[in-house]
C-alpha cells in the first residue's frame, strides 16, 4: 500500500515545516539534468543561494547529499594529509568536524568550549600562537546540538590574522540569523536545505571564494572522494554554460529548494533573520513561564533552536511520545551528554510562526 505519513507539526533541530507551495513545486515533472531548461534553473538556484549567504562567491552551489556531506566536501577537498587544522568543539557537530580532519589524514588541534557556550574567541587565539603551523580553522556556527550562537566574524579575523582558512558550519544559521559570507570573509561554508530554508531534507548548498578555491586546485594529491571532488564537480555547476556530466541531479528536490529561496527573496533575508528573533523572543516568555530554563545564555543564543533543560520529574522520552501523539507535535531530546536532560525546540523557517509557538506552549502545558 501506498505511504500516507500523519501530518506533523515539525519543531525540532530539523527538518522543519515545508510549505505547500514547496511541496507542489517538488511534484512538477521531471526532466532531465542536462536538459537546456534545468540547466537555467541551475543558475538561478546558484543566484538565489548568493543572496542567501549574501556572497558574490561563483563556486556556490547545493551538493546532492545532505548537510554532512557538505561538511565532508569542505573537509575532503581542503585538508591534504598531514595539515594541521584547529577544530572548536562546543557540541556534537565540532566532534564531527574532527573527524573529517582524520578521515582526510590532516591532524586535529581540538579548541573546547562548555556544550552550550559559544566557541571562545580567546581559546582560538591561544591555540593558534601554539601551532603556528596551522592551515585551517574549522568552526560551528550555530551549534545544533545545544542553539549555541558563536561569533562567525570575530572567529574569522582571527583565524586570518595567523594566515588560516576558515571552515564554517552554517547548517542551522542560513537564512535563521546574520550569515554575511563575503562581509566577513569566511572561505568555505557549508549548510542544509532542511532547516531555516524549509526545503526537503537531502541537499547542502556550500559556497567557496577564490582562496578556498586556489588551496583546492593546488592540491598535491587527488580528493579521497570521488563523488565530492570539487574539481569535478564544479565543471557540472559551472557558470560558462558548458556544462560536463557527473552525476545525475535530483532534480525534483532542486525545484523545491528554489521554490524555496523564491520564497525567502520575497519575504527579504533582513526580514527573515527578523522573524526567527521575534518569535524566538515569545516562545521564551511562554517557557519561561512554564518554568523552562534556557541552557544557553542570552547572547549566545540561537533564536531558531531553543534549548531548555528537562524540569523534574518529567520524564524525557514519555513527554516527546506523548507531544507526538496527542498534539502531532514533535520537539528534540538532547544528544551526547545533554541526552534526557534537554528538549531542542525549533522554529525554523516555516515552522517559526505564531500559531506554532501557542501550539507548543499548550502542548507542553497540558503535558507536563
Amino acid at each position: 500500500m501506498s505511504f500516507i505519513p500523519p501530518q506533523r507539526t515539525l519543531l525540532g533541530p530539523g527538518p522543519s515545516d515545508i510549505s505547500q507551495r514547496v511541496l507542489e513545486a517538488m511534484a512538477r515533472p521531471t526532466i532531465g539534468h542536462l536538459d537546456p531548461e534545468f540547466c537555467k534553473l541551475m543558475d538561478e538556484i546558484k543566484e538565489l543561494l548568493r543572496y542567501a549567504f549574501q556572497t558574490k562567491n561563483s563556486l556556490t552551489f547545493p551538493i546532492s547529499a545532505p548537510g554532512s556531506a557538505g561538511m565532508e566536501a569542505c573537509f575532503l577537498n581542503l585538508v591534504e594529509p598531514g595539515d594541521e587544522v584547529i577544530v572548536c568543539k562546543n557540541g556534537v557537530f565540532g566532534a564531527r568536524m574532527l573527524e573529517n580532519v582524520e578521515r582526510a589524514g590532516g591532524k586535529g588541534i581540538l579548541v573546547e568550549s562548555d556544550w552550550g557556550r559559544a566557541v571562545s574567541p580567546i581559546k582560538l587565539e591561544e591555540a593558534l600562537e601554539k601551532n603556528p603551523k596551522a592551515k585551517i580553522v574549522a568552526f560551528v556556527h550555530a551549534e545544533t546540538s545545544t542553539g549555541a550562537l558563536s561569533d562567525a566574524e570575530t572567529l574569522a579575523k582571527i583565524s586570518r590574522e595567523f594566515n588560516c582558512l576558515t571552515i564554517v558550519d552554517a547548517v542551522t544559521s542560513l537564512a535563521g540569523n546574520p550569515l554575511l559570507v563575503d562581509e566577513w570573509q569566511l572561505d568555505a561554508v557549508y549548510s542544509g536545505t532542511q532547516k531555516c530554508l524549509s526545503a526537503p531534507p537531502g541537499l547542502s548548498p556550500v559556497t567557496f571564494n577564490q582562496k578556498a578555491i586556489e588551496k583546492i586546485k593546488s592540491r598535491k594529491e587527488k580528493c579521497r572522494s570521488w563523488f565530492l571532488d570539487l574539481s569535478l564537480v564544479m565543471a557540472y555547476w559551472s557558470d560558462d554554460g558548458k556544462r560536463s556530466y557527473h552525476h545525475t541531479a535530483p532534480v525534483n528536490s532542486l525545484y523545491a529548494l528554489h521554490e524555496s529561496l523564491l520564497m525567502l527573496k520575497e519575504e527579504g533575508l533582513e526580514n527573515s533573520w527578523d522573524r526567527h528573533q521575534v518569535n524566538h523572543l515569545k516562545l521564551r516568555a511562554g517557557l519561561e513561564e512554564l518554568g523552562l530554563e534556557y541552557i544557553v545564555p542570552e547572547g549566545e543564543r540561537l533564536p531558531q533552536l531553543n534549548s531548555v533543560s528537562i524540569p523534574n520529574p518529567a520524564d524525557d522520552l514519555k513527554i516527546r511520545n506523548q507531544l507526538l501523539s496527542q498534539f502531532s507535535l514533535e520537539i528534540g531530546g538532547g544528544l551526547g551528554p545533554l541526552a534526557g536532560k534537554i528538549w531542542r525546540i525549533g522554529l525554523m523557517g516555516q515552522s517559526s510562526s505564531e500559531k506554532n509557538i501557542e501550539l507548543c506552549l499548550n502542548a507542553l502545558k497540558k503535558s507536563l
